[in-house]
């Protein structure tokens, strides 16, 4: 059985030290994970991320988004990535970070001084471009880890900081692997 319980707001504050740690310039990809389909989850070793797919074999495209006038994928949320220290502190077991919903869980510091919008990130043979387009909790993240942690990270400094993670778009298609370096161009 995976542990459910959902933190509390002291909690996650004794967890903060730990993400402000992350490393600015170069990182890691701890996990990638494909969605298929609405709540449908495939962690993968290896993804190969495209110019036009995102990441192949992921829904983003066939989706769509509720921000753009045709309802089709927004290209700025092509891709979007959390910081891996504070989804293992939020979800608390490997087991349930994929719920987050993102498709890239990284060790990088993610915050708005670290990688403003237009920023590059290298990773395998891809490259991925920082998007200016908020990445927020949705009401699937409240429920799946607690109404405390959606507030914690739509925070003032968990907005800042990035702890619900960024959108990125895809600007060098490539593969990309568990373990692969995530550096900051």
């Amino acid at each position: 059985m995976v542990n459910t319980y959902h933190l509390t707001t002291a909690e996650l504050e004794a967890g903060m030290e730990t993400i402000r740690q992350s490393p600015k310039d170069q990182g890691v990809v701890k996990m990638i994970v494909r969605r298929p389909q609405d709540d449908e989850r495939e962690i993968v070793e290896e993804a190969e991320l495209s110019l036009t797919e995102g990441l192949v074999g992921d829904n983003w495209k066939a989706r769509g988004s509720k921000s753009t006038p045709d309802r089709s994928a927004n290209k700025d949320a092509q891709i979007t990535v959390m910081n891996a220290r504070i989804i293992e502190l939020i979800a608390q077991n490997p087991e349930r970070w994929s719920l987050a919903g993102d498709q890239l869980y990284v060790d990088l510091n993610l915050s708005d001084d670290n990688l403003p919008p237009g920023t590059r990130l290298a990773i395998g043979s891809a490259m991925i471009e920082v998007s200016p387009v908020p990445h927020t909790g949705c009401k699937k993240f409240s429920e799946r880890f607690g109404t405390e942690a959606m507030k914690f990270v739509n925070s003032p400094e968990g907005k800042q900081l990035h702890l619900r993670g960024i959108n990125t778009r895809v600007v060098q298609s490539g593969i990309i692997r568990v373990g692969d370096v995530v550096r900051k161009e």
